[in-house]
């Protein structure tokens, strides 16, 4: 389908790439894989037709589409979600448009004869076809599946583009490229602002496709189940195997201990047929077996092994300075910007030498509550840093905070200080900056050389408190996996904000979730938290319309089923009808709720209540009351699902 051949690109006069060549066949899913620098990014923009190759070429058929998402874009303006979102069916709006205006020429026009009346009905007749093929129903359901499965909700559908950060405009953007169902998908870092609930969508909606891609991505477990082969970039040279990521690294450590085996036996062979010739060269009556060997010599193919890009990030935190026995302990901690309330009385203790993992989608208060860890905003409630808390901070926006006109060098002996100073070669060194590296402008470093570029800074003084804001992003898998190690040697405590599984996995041991406003903990590493997950949600979906079966069976279990007594048994009934009756009634007042809000709402289409501010409070204090009896009916759900189980 596309054939890469002889293909170079030099910056600079030192080659990124040197006469790779490969094919990509229709359906393949392929992923791109090598360290950061080694040319990933710049394969998918030659592909996608923003940069040229210096020699070589990509051979493309013509009618092939090509969807590509970068890992940085400058987004559109003035448009809703889901305006922005029907742009991926502008070709058949546009179809639609062009065939209504050629049955109008057809209705209006009596040249029957003529050569031009028939060409028209030719067009006509092929672009109805083509529009069958296409489709040409109600997409607006495609639309909104795709743009819930990325994580909106309903009611972000109308709001403005502008409104929301980066990193949910990006989803927008994928959003719009699945939506085209191209030949070839071209994705870098499509994981890198998504959830894990979105990425587990993301993953189920790429393995199905049609489409080939090409991926580019630092999760292992997303890579690994969504592609089957995978092209290794290094040192300017490809390594092509037919195989899923993990199968990769398996095969690639025996291709290299094989390509040794082979080299070092030829090696030890050319050495005995030296010596042969060496030793009765002057012979004569061995000089027809040493002309032979001298020709044999001479024609052997010599065998190399690939060199292999060696350097290695080197990391490792300072000692953490001892603190308290509890660095962190929220309490009542509420946030709110404006009139949306992203966190209600939350609260938490995290104690001294835990790894604690935060999740949930985005938008439900994790940043929110490393900002309020960080005094970077206000809140109310309180948060209390334990004693001789010193806190090292990553942020999730690090890299791009960095100034582009330093060099990395500059970069680092700009904040640091003392003794620190002497010794900022080799920091960088240990970083994969050595050399002329470190002379390098910001503005030229890949996303994961920035990103390690800003994960120095944490180096530069003890802390005891590490908080990690998505430290993965841009990180190539060896990168990531030596952070993990560092992390989890550190003696002090840490906070990662990541949505990245296999990152998480063997390192932390709580998890905190962020969602509906609230934090729950789970004890436990994520893969447990996860299938938990699964469990409660379940739960959840059932709940509404099984409690009452689910009581009346318990009622008619014999005594001989379970532990408690007849008169227990009566008593334990009498609670489970009166945990009934309270979830019923805060049903019944909830929907009171919504249809008082429903109601609020269309009178707010009107001018004179959309600028009444009475009215307006009234509308959002209905609305936080609304939230209040949700989290109510939750925690009584709960309640009489407890019941149930014990009864």
């Amino acid at each position: 389908m596309i054939s890469v051949e002889q293909l170079t690109v030099e910056f600079g006069g030192s080659p990124l790439f040197d006469e790779i060549s490969f094919l990509v066949n229709p359906k393949e899913k392929i992923a791109l894989v090598g360290k950061n620098g080694a040319g990933k990014t710049t394969l998918l923009r030659i592909f996608s037709g923003k940069q040229q190759p210096t020699k070589g070429r990509i051979t493309v058929p013509k009618d092939l589409t090509i969807g590509y998402l970068p890992q940085h874009m400058i987004h559109n303006e003035g448009t809703t979600v889901m305006q922005e979102a029907e742009k991926a069916f502008e070709h058949i709006t546009d179809l639609q448009a062009e065939i209504e205006r050629m049955n109008i020429q057809l209705a209006e026009r009596t040249d029957y004869e003529s050569e031009a009346y028939h060409q028209l009905i030719d067009k006509l007749t092929h672009d109805n076809e083509h529009l069958q093929i296409i489709g040409n129903g109600n997409f607006i359901g495609e639309i909104e599946k795709t743009l819930m499965g990325l994580g909106f909700m309903r009611s972000d559908f109308d709001r403005q583009c502008s409104e929301f950060s980066g990193g949910w405009r990006m989803r927008v953007e994928l959003a719009k490229i699945l939506l085209l169902r191209p030949d070839v998908l071209l994705l870098d870092e499509p994981t890198n602002h998504l959830d894990i609930e979105s990425i587990q969508w993301l993953e189920n909606f790429l393995t199905t496709s049609n489409s080939a891609i090409l991926l580019v991505s630092h999760d292992r477990a997303f890579i690994d189940a969504v592609t089957g082969r995978t092209i290794e970039i290094s040192l300017g040279k490809i390594y092509d195997y037919n195989v899923n990521y993990s199968k990769y690294l398996v095969l690639r450590i025996e291709r290299h201990e094989q390509q040794v085996r082979a080299y070092e036996n030829q090696q030890k062979h050319i050495q005995e047929t030296e010596e042969f010739i060496a030793r009765f060269r002057y012979q004569a009556t061995k000089a027809v077996q040493v002309q032979s060997r001298a020709k044999q010599l001479d024609k052997l193919e010599r065998l190399e092994v690939d060199l292999e890009d060696n350097s290695r990030l080197s990391l490792k935190f300072p000692p953490a300075p001892r603190s308290g026995s509890i660095p962190v302990e929220v309490e009542h901690l509420s946030k709110a910007y404006g009139d949306n309330l992203i966190l209600d009385n939350i609260g938490m203790i995290i104690n001294r030498g835990e790894k604690v993992a935060f999740v949930g989608k985005n938008g439900e208060g994790k940043s929110t509550l490393v900002k309020c860890l960080m005094e970077e905003i206000e809140y109310s409630g309180t948060m209390k840093l334990g004693h001789n808390v010193k806190i090292g901070y990553f942020a999730q926006n690090q890299a791009s905070m960095l100034d582009e006109t330093r060099t990395v060098f500059e970069t680092i002996d700009y904040v640091a200080v003392g003794d620190v100073r002497t010794k900022i070669r080799d920091i960088l060194g240990a970083f994969m900056f050595g050399g002329e590296a470190s002379d390098k402008k910001v503005q030229v470093l890949s996303g994961g050389e920035r990103s390690r570029l800003a994960m120095i800074r944490l180096l530069l003084e003890p802390v005891n408190l590490l908080i990690l804001d998505e430290p993965t992003n841009h990180l190539d898998m060896r990168s990531k996996d030596v952070l993990k190690e560092a992390i989890k040697a550190f003696d002090g405590t840490v906070i990662v904000v990541s949505h990245d599984r296999e990152f998480l996995n063997g390192l932390v041991t709580k998890v905190y979730e962020f969602g509906n406003k609230k934090v729950r903990e789970h004890l436990g590493g994520i893969y447990e938290f996860l299938q938990y997950k699964k469990m409660d949600t379940l739960r959840e979906l059932e709940i509404s319309t099984s409690l009452k079966a689910a009581a009346a069976e318990s009622v008619d279990k014999g005594v001989s089923e379970n532990k408690l007594s007849y008169e227990a048994r009566k008593e334990q009934n009498r609670k489970v009808k009166k945990a009934e009756r309270a979830v019923e009634e805060m049903e019944k007042s909830i929907s009171k709720f919504e249809e008082d809000i429903a109601e609020m709402d269309k009178q707010l289409e009107k001018p004179e209540k959309a600028s009444d501010n009475e009215y307006i409070q009234l509308y959002q204090r209905k609305k936080r009351e609304l939230e209040q009896k949700v989290y109510e009916w939750e925690l009584l759900s709960e309640e009489l699902e407890e019941l149930i189980v014990n009864s």
